[in-house]
């Protein structure tokens, strides 16, 4: 049996082709995949597979938008596969709502990134305390008791910062974006 011939080599502009057009989709990928998977190992996972079968098979001269939707295509795929294959978890959507949730989330997403960048934004206008009871919560995922005692405040203490901080970060949210809607 004959081996195929080899892969025509690519050219350093496709791949500067190919990564523009992976750039402007690559936040809208992870959030439509984190939407449809159970936890960050899994998206990361996911997000590599995808890139990966992006490139593979890439073919230079897409514009912007068929880029994305057929990028979109592959990431749906791959998050059914992945979920076939993880198929014995107890916690698993069907296919069909799957499928109707990643329709949601791609159509949203231009809305979720400007999201996420205005959060991101306020994030970083607040601060260091605000900050360590944030991380240490939701990031180290400590339970109250424990925080408290690391931060050195009561439990009531970081039960009132965290509802402060959710509050303060909602406005501030809501004015960055309504200030990035402005012509």
């Amino acid at each position: 049996m004959a081996l195929p011939p080899p892969p025509e080599p690519t050219r350093p502009e496709h791949h500067a082709e190919f990564l523009r057009l992976y750039v402007e989709v690559q936040d809208s990928l992870r959030i439509y995949l984190a939407s449809l998977l159970f936890g960050r190992e899994e998206t990361l996972e996911a997000s590599q597979e995808v890139a990966l079968a992006l490139w593979k098979k890439f073919q230079p001269g897409m514009d912007s938008l068929s880029f994305r939707r057929w990028a979109f295509g592959v990431a749906r795929m791959q998050v059914l596969a992945f979920r076939r294959d993880k198929a014995r978890d107890r916690l698993t959507f069907s296919d069909d709502l799957t499928l109707l949730l990643g329709e949601a989330v791609e159509e949203h997403a231009p809305q979720l990134e400007a999201e996420r960048g205005a959060l991101e934004r306020c994030l970083r206008k607040l601060p260091e305390r605000q900050i360590q009871i944030l991380n240490g919560f939701y990031l180290s995922k400590l339970k109250i008791e424990a925080l408290a005692v690391q931060i050195g405040l009561s439990v009531a203490a970081i039960y009132k910062s965290l509802h402060r901080t959710r509050l303060q970060l909602m406005d501030c949210t809501r004015s960055v974006l309504a200030l990035e809607e402005l012509p």
